[in-house]
């Protein structure tokens, strides 16, 4: 079928973008300024804040309940295995480079989540050899925990849109 052909069918089913431009309005800076007010963003900087401190009372959690420094000391890993290269990708998305153009910036994603995936997995490995008497199945714990926390601050940051 040719670009012609396609665009007909198109235009004669109703869902072309005529339709789509006649439901879309621009929003005056007044109006753009009381949505922003409305739906604020969160900081990918408290939610690494976030992921942290739960990574720490993971810690002092399992500390606690084993009596076992070194299971503190893993479940802390397993949660800077999830905190640094999270950090890290945030910070490279954040650059200005990322945002010149929408080619660039999704370029910048899929090469941060690859940097952000090697250091992972690269901390995972090294994992025994930097904490004594690791504790997979603690490490383990706090890794998951650690990730879980996002899912927790985007809850809460509805929860207050709507108080």
């Amino acid at each position: 079928m040719t670009d012609a052909a396609v665009n007909r069918v198109v235009r004669a089913s109703g869902d072309g973008d005529e339709t789509e431009r006649d439901d879309f309005k621009t929003l005056t800076r007044e109006e753009a300024q009381q949505f922003r007010k409305s739906h604020p963003q969160v900081s990918l900087w408290h939610v690494l804040a976030g992921q942290f401190v739960a990574g720490v009372l993971v810690a002092l959690l399992a500390w606690l309940l084993t009596g076992r420094s070194s299971a503190g000391w893993s479940a802390l890993y397993g949660s800077l295995a999830v905190v640094i290269p999270a950090a890290l990708f945030a910070r490279g998305l954040t650059g200005k480079v990322w945002s010149m153009n929408p080619g660039t910036a999704v370029a910048g994603f899929f090469l941060w989540e690859m940097v952000k995936v090697a250091l992972t997995l690269a901390m995972l490995f090294a994992a025994p050899r930097l904490v004594s008497m690791l504790s997979w199945p603690i490490m383990l714990v706090g890794l998951v925990v650690t990730m879980k926390v996002s899912w927790f601050a985007l809850f809460l940051a509805a929860r207050h849109k709507k108080l």
